[in-house]
């Protein structure tokens, strides 16, 4: 099967990357880390003006509607800027979550000023073991945990240290109760995979960012009287992030496709795992080509750096990830192996 965005998505994509690149990202993304959200918050109003923020929100509750494909476009160009805020959270798990209960009150509450920028959102997942942690719940205007079959609202507790000092996370304590019935747990699950599909979305457009960024400089720094970018071993390296980022891409693009079908939690790990591993590459790639500057954290190769390295394990550890892939292909096989039984 053949696939390519259409014009209107590609036409999107571009005017969702020159928003963010007209809005001073990298000086956002320093603010928001040092504290002050307010130039960050601004960015995040520019794109809800846009329509990204209401993607995932129906029309009945001010959105657009789209489908997760478009959701996967706005993401990409939002990693490719290193944008700040729970913007994964606020665009993509929380919609889906709430418009997948039974009662559309939370809905009705929350996504209209979701949808519209004037608010900003975070949720967490109560995993057994482990404590409930959100991103970015000191700016959240709404902080949600799912924990099982029931969604509560919550409150922000501990600070946790975070590789990306634009990604503050804390931990969370249940407050009020808001959904429970059993509709939830399928709800969370879907929001945990639109939330993972669209941070694998970013992780993509963060190593094309990177990329880019190794490229440009390539061409600039120069050795032994020539650019670097000339040298056979520094073209081989970035080729080879180049084809990880464009073998990652159709998984990606798959993952969206199959949102509601059965395979969804396969295919969206499939695309977490490529996309991360492309990323990864790119981030090293891109600090052995522009050598010790590349670890300084006033350039700004550094925002991409820790991005790529705190998502990766965002919405789901590579672990967990390939673990519910070879969960899903061993229960493939087990049907197939009952149908031939049984032809």
């Amino acid at each position: 099967m053949r696939f390519a965005l259409s014009p209107e998505q590609i036409d999107f994509a571009a005017s969702v990357r020159k928003l963010l690149d007209a809005g001073r990202t990298p000086t956002a993304v320093r603010a928001w880390a040092s504290g002050d959200s307010r130039p960050g918050r601004a960015l995040i109003q520019q794109l809800a003006g846009s329509g990204v923020l209401g993607l995932a929100v129906d029309e009945a509750h001010g959105g657009v509607g789209a489908d997760p494909i478009d959701l996967v476009v706005a993401f990409v160009e939002i990693g490719r800027s290193a944008a700040p805020g729970p913007l994964v959270e606020t665009a993509a798990a929380i919609p889906v979550l709430l418009q997948s209960l039974s009662d559309s009150a939370a809905a009705e509450r929350w996504l209209p000023g979701l949808a519209e920028g004037t608010a900003l959102g975070t949720v967490a997942f109560a995993t057994p073991g482990t404590d409930p942690v959100a991103l970015d719940a000191d700016v959240a205007d709404v902080t949600l945990l799912v924990d099982g079959a029931q969604v509560f609202l919550a409150e922000r507790g501990e600070s946790i240290r975070s590789v990306d000092p634009a990604r503050k996370l804390f931990g969370v304590t249940a407050t009020e109760l808001v959904a429970n019935d059993d509709r939830v747990l399928e709800a969370g699950a879907l929001a945990f995979d639109t939330g993972a599909l669209a941070a694998a979305a970013q992780l993509l457009g963060a190593g094309r960012a990177l990329l880019h960024a190794a490229t440009e400089y390539a061409k600039q720094r120069k050795q032994f009287g020539k650019p670097i970018g000339e040298f056979q071993a520094v073209k081989q390296k970035l080729a080879d992030v180049l084809i990880g980022l464009d073998l990652a891409e159709p998984l990606l693009y798959r993952a969206a496709l199959t949102m509601g079908e059965p395979t969804r939690g396969r295919d969206v790990s499939a695309a977490v795992l490529a996309c991360g591993d492309a990323a990864h590459t790119a981030a090293r790639a891109a600090l052995q080509v522009h050598g010790a500057i590349g670890y300084t954290a006033e350039y700004d190769l550094s925002l991409w750096l820790t991005k790529v390295t705190a998502l990766r394990a965002a919405w789901g550890t590579p672990d967990l990830h390939r673990a519910r892939i070879a969960r899903a292909l061993r229960d493939e096989a087990v049907r197939d192996r009952a149908i031939r039984g049984t032809a």
